[in-house]
């Protein structure tokens, strides 16, 4: 069994005032913290289907990554700021210290909050709703670990952020 530890989260939010839409995971894997950058496991879709719904191409690195977030006026971050948690497994999550939404949220004008698979969605809803009272929906995650669910249908479902990125 891996050993819990406590994590504080290090990656900084992706926003600026033309931020639209705001998507929020839960906390960052070990692969995207050792990116030091969101979704950073090679078999999480996230990249993919933003770029295909973006008609984009796939963005490479760290910058390219934030340009297209921001050219598609998208605001990135996690519910969680610190908690404790064995490996990347979201089961595992303890002790949670949520994220402060203020900034981005006084800063962009977010019309609509996602959540990036269930445990964000539920976190969302523990922590954060008090304070912001804006709901958020729901997207399947684009976790590797969500296997169940193809590019194909995470597309039919992730397509409800279009109407936000004109």
């Amino acid at each position: 069994m891996a050993q819990s530890s406590h994590v504080l989260h290090e990656i900084h939010p992706v926003f600026n005032t033309d931020s639209r839409i705001l998507i929020l995971g839960s906390f960052p894997s070990v692969k995207s913290r050792e990116s030091q950058f969101f979704y950073g496991h090679p078999r999480n879709r996230f990249w993919d289907l933003l770029a295909t719904l973006t008609g984009e191409p796939l963005p490479a690195g760290i910058e390219e990554k934030k340009s297209l977030l921001l050219a598609h006026h998208i605001a990135v971050w996690d519910v969680i700021a610190s908690c404790d948690i064995e490996g990347s497994s979201d089961s595992s999550i303890r002790n949670v210290v949520p994220n402060d939404l203020t900034e981005i949220l006084q800063t962009a004008s977010i019309r609509q909050i996602f959540t990036n698979g269930g445990t964000a969605d539920r976190l969302y809803k523990k922590y954060c709703f008090p304070q912001t009272q804006q709901k958020a929906i729901c997207l399947p995650s684009t976790s590797p670990a969500n296997a169940a669910w193809s590019k194909e249908r995470l597309l039919t479902k992730w397509n409800q952020i279009c109407p936000y990125l004109e």
